[in-house]
């Protein structure tokens, strides 16, 4: 038995003693389909920003595991975005997912929203999540459990998805100045799903937050910078901080280097990303807090704290992590650092289920609601 294979196996077996016997099944499925192909290198695509850009492919060969480990996960078949597995696993938790179109001036997309079961028409928190490129809303919401969270604290999720007419990768366009601003592109339309939902659901208003991984994170990045009034916080998950990037190759050159300095983020910010992630560099996420702290001249940066491994998705082993926090003068956490070490370019504490995940925690969901529910802002005209 390859190494993969008995990973694959050790995930399952976690699983099914979490109970999701569905999820085990799936990835029993494809791990013993990819067990046949042992010892080949299969193709890792580098992420293909633009519809419009043929990007090459690099093998595989890579055995340390920054790529999220070699393993089903990343394959086609059963478990690709909006695939059985996951959708049964976004269902997992008991609430209702609506599937809705949202349509503006600047154009219209698809989203799911999931409504918790104990949601009873009094006002709740709102998260919006953005899923990263080659995901969906329903492998998003799989991937990261946020929806078994929303089950735990009662809030509503809304999981905004791209187009492959924007964007063949399902990538949102980050990098794009026209999708950079407030009231114009991608941003306008997301915040129009965001208000949608707030209008048509008993929502407060108050605790209403925004999240996202990779390109998704980018693009939550973008719009904390830039709709500081509809957002009382933001989650970034191995993303990039606003206006890093002005096109395609810029974008790329960002991945690795931080990009160009950009706009501040002015709300509260929580930032996660694993110190082996080789498609978007670690120096983002320093970036991403200096946006941050340009905001304000009231920080004051709190010592590393480094925590032991800590358990993340069911039973697995978690991961060591450093935890930084900025505090206001009045000594408030209104930032927090969260390197993950060893993680590679995943979602951490993550289902397997979910393409672009690591079961090894600390869990991001968690401490993004966690964070997110500390935090609320005023309520203005939206």
């Amino acid at each position: 038995m390859n190494n993969d294979l008995k990973a694959t196996m050790a995930d399952a077996l976690r699983l099914t003693r979490d109970g999701r016997l569905m999820e085990a099944t799936a990835l029993l499925q494809q791990g013993l389909g990819a067990a046949g192909q042992a010892g080949q290198a299969r193709p890792m695509p580098t992420p293909d920003l633009s519809a419009s850009v043929v990007v090459p492919t690099t093998a595989d060969a890579d055995n340390s595991g920054l790529l999220h480990r070699p393993s089903p996960m990343v394959l086609p078949g059963l478990l690709r975005p909006g695939g059985s597995a996951a959708a049964a696993a976004a269902r997992a938790p008991g609430g209702e997912i609506r599937h809705l179109t949202y349509t503006g001036s600047s154009g219209s997309r698809t989203y799911d929203l999931y409504i918790p079961t104990g949601y009873a028409g009094a006002p709740v928190p709102l998260v919006v999540m953005l899923h990263g490129g080659t995901q969906d809303a329903t492998n998003f919401a799989a991937g990261t459990r946020m929806n078994d969270v929303a089950e735990q604290h009662t809030f509503i999720v809304a999981y905004p998805e791209q187009s492959t007419t924007a964007n063949n990768g399902r990538y949102w366009n980050w990098f794009r100045p026209e999708d950079q601003q407030r009231d114009r592109g991608e941003p306008a339309i997301l915040a129009g799903i965001t208000r949608e939902v707030i209008r048509n659901y008993a929502v407060d208003q108050a605790r209403v937050y925004i999240a996202g991984f990779s390109a998704g994170g980018a693009m939550a990045a973008v719009m904390a910078a830039t709709y500081p009034d509809l957002y009382a916080a933001a989650g970034i998950h191995s993303g990039l901080a606003p206006g890093a990037a002005h096109d395609v190759p810029s974008a790329f050159a960002a991945m690795q280097n931080g990009g160009t300095a950009g706009p501040a983020i002015d709300v509260p910010l929580i930032v996660f990303h694993g110190d082996r992630d080789s498609i978007v560099a670690p120096v983002n996420a320093d970036r991403l807090i200096a946006s941050s702290i340009a905001a304000s001249s009231g920080f004051n940066s709190g010592a590393d704290l480094r925590v032991p491994a800590t358990t993340g998705g069911g039973d697995s082993p978690g991961r060591t992590h450093r935890r930084r926090m900025y505090r206001d003068m009045d000594g408030r956490v209104v930032a927090e650092q969260w390197i993950v070490h060893g993680g590679s370019h995943a979602w951490s504490g993550g289902s397997p289920v979910g393409r672009y995940t690591e079961a090894h925690g600390p869990d991001a969901s968690a401490e993004m609601v966690r964070f997110f529910l500390e935090h609320t802002a005023p309520v203005t005209a939206r």
